[in-house]
């Protein structure tokens, strides 16, 4: 995004201001930079930023379509790695509305655009976010929920394994349900079983996660 860009200025100081619990300044702001847009791609960003401080659901969902719409207007390079956060915003106002179908429809659609989402702490952000979606309303993941991987999880938690969990929980939470999720979980609970780091009980536990993932054996010598 253009710094010198007006409309992204706006929606900069918009964003500080949020920051600073000033949501009222931050929406006259963003207000301000939707009325400020000359074209397609500054009324999109103008428009996400708008839908994030509307009092109720319904006008949370109109301004996050407008934005989606938008995008899908512009259509070139400047959005192509918005298109994950859009469906995103929009399947999760649908949740707010109660209509866990169109719901799952945008939360598919943003997994299919997560590889374009930008890399690093935002990229991971967005996973976990689709991921959960996805969970929450009966797609993605094929991981068993009531499954050993779960308790498991909640022991490193209780006692801050952090070495353990900062492999596996990576994995775990972004799991969109394709075969490289897949592989990515089960390679992250392989690595922390060689490592033997666990407990001799939590090291069963972990094989016994393994082999309930579907397409997978125990670890080999247990």
């Amino acid at each position: 995004m253009d710094p010198n860009n007006p409309v992204i200025r706006l929606c900069v100081e918009g964003m500080q201001a949020e920051a600073e619990g000033r949501d009222a300044d931050a929406l006259a702001l963003f207000q301000q930079a939707w009325d400020t847009a000359t074209d397609d791609y500054e009324a999109c960003v103008a428009a996400h930023y708008v839908a994030r401080h509307q009092p109720t659901p319904e006008l949370t969902l109109h301004w996050n379509r407008e934005c989606l719409r938008l995008a899908d207007l512009v259509a070139d390079d400047r959005v192509s790695g918005f298109h994950a956060s859009l469906h995103l915003n929009m399947g999760k106002a649908h949740q707010n509305l109660d209509e866990p179908e169109k719901a799952r429809e945008h939360f598919v659609a943003a997994a299919e655009h997560v590889s374009a989402a930008p890399a690093g702490q935002y990229g991971d952000w967005i996973r976990f976010a689709v991921a959960e979606g996805l969970r929450a309303t009966g797609t993605g993941t094929r991981r068993p929920a009531d499954g050993p991987l779960p308790d498991l999880l909640a022991k490193l938690c209780a006692r801050a394994d952090l070495r353990a969990l900062g492999l596996i929980l990576p994995a775990y939470l972004g799991d969109l349900g394709t075969d490289d999720d897949q592989v990515r979980l089960s390679t992250a609970l392989r690595m922390v079983h060689a490592s033997r780091w666990l407990p001799d009980d939590e090291q069963a536990v972990l094989s016994e996660a393994i082999s309930t993932l579907p397409g997978t054996k125990p670890p080999a010598g247990v």
